[in-house]
């Protein structure tokens, strides 16, 4: 019997540590996953190094073109984009 009361506190760390740092990482990586398959031309974007940008080309799976100002474009990694700003809306609807 004492040898499971000293499990009891390690057990309740470890549950703690799932509701407030395990499961809320989860959460926001499906977030992020869905945001980053959702994307589509002329959504404005903020990658991870700070650039605002708008998209104008949809590759592949893995990367977008990202219009930074005029004539400058450049290929981004879909995972390195962080937020989207403006959604545009599908058209035909």
């Amino acid at each position: 019997m004492e040898g499971i009361a000293g499990f009891v506190p390690l057990i309740l760390i470890f549950v703690i540590m799932y509701f407030l740092m395990i499961r809320p990482q989860q959460q926001q990586r499906k977030q992020h996953e869905a945001m980053i398959a959702a994307l589509r031309r002329g959504d404005q974007v903020i990658t991870s190094g700070g650039f605002l940008g708008k998209i104008t080309k949809v590759k592949d799976d893995d990367e977008v073109e990202v219009e930074l100002a005029d004539n400058v474009k450049v290929r981004v990694v879909r995972n390195t984009i962080v937020r989207v700003v403006n959604k545009t809306e599908p058209a035909g609807e």
